[in-house]
């Protein structure tokens, strides 16, 4: 029988979390899990019905009624694929908002781990080696600097068509790290057994290559 192992890679906002979790699942042919698409799915689905991000009550019915799963590397938000809907500086700081709720983390938590119960699996997001799988085998705390994460995520809307300026993303990504550290449930932090790894000057290639490098 094939051992069954866990990756867990957090970071902030940028970081290029995902695109080296997705790289190191396909070498080493995994399943990956995107968990902040999870939330992104879900602050897509509150923006999209209208509600406040305060107003607890209608997120919880809301949460009630909502089913978000990944099917061949795409989110798939009540059975619609919506992996093209949520990558927009609004659905990022809906997600960042809905997260800090801890009965909305404690659905998608429970969901991250199930996922990662009967395969191997990547899967990155801010608490993934803390509160999803502390006992993860492998455990990686990907991070850079503020301007070279806003550099990149710019790039990436800007290829997107957004219209958006690289100022205006920096300021949502230090929001967004604001938030993400300080909310009480769960907040992104490094894992005391985490390799940090600072990516600044660092090619995808060479992290994915790193890590892989790492995993037995």
């Amino acid at each position: 029988m094939k051992a069954i192992y866990r990756i867990a890679v957090d970071g902030p906002s940028g970081a290029g979390k995902s695109t080296v979790a997705k790289a190191i699942a396909k070498k080493l042919n995994i399943e990956y899990i995107d968990t902040g698409a999870m939330y992104r799915a879900l602050g897509l689905k509150i923006l999209n019905n209208g509600i406040e991000m305060k107003d607890e009550d209608s997120i919880k019915e809301l949460l009630k009624e909502t089913e978000i799963d990944f099917v061949n590397g795409d989110i798939i938000l009540d059975g619609q694929v919506v992996s093209h809907l949520i990558r927009t500086p609004e659905v990022s700081m809906a997600a960042s908002a809905c997260s800090a709720y801890p009965f909305v983390r404690e659905k998608l938590v429970k969901a991250q781990q199930q996922l990662g119960a009967s395969k191997s699996v990547i899967m990155d997001g801010r608490d993934i080696g803390t509160a999803v799988f502390p006992d993860a085998e492998y455990k990686f705390f990907v991070t850079a600097s503020d301007e070279e994460r806003a550099k990149r995520r710019y790039e990436e809307l800007i290829a997107k068509g957004e219209d958006v300026t690289f100022e205006q993303v920096l300021v949502d990504i230090r929001q967004r790290d604001y938030n993400d550290s300080t909310r009480a449930a769960s907040p992104l932090r490094k894992a005391d057994d985490a390799e940090e790894l600072d990516t600044t000057s660092m090619t995808i290639d060479e992290v994915v290559d790193y890590v892989c490098s790492k995993i037995k």
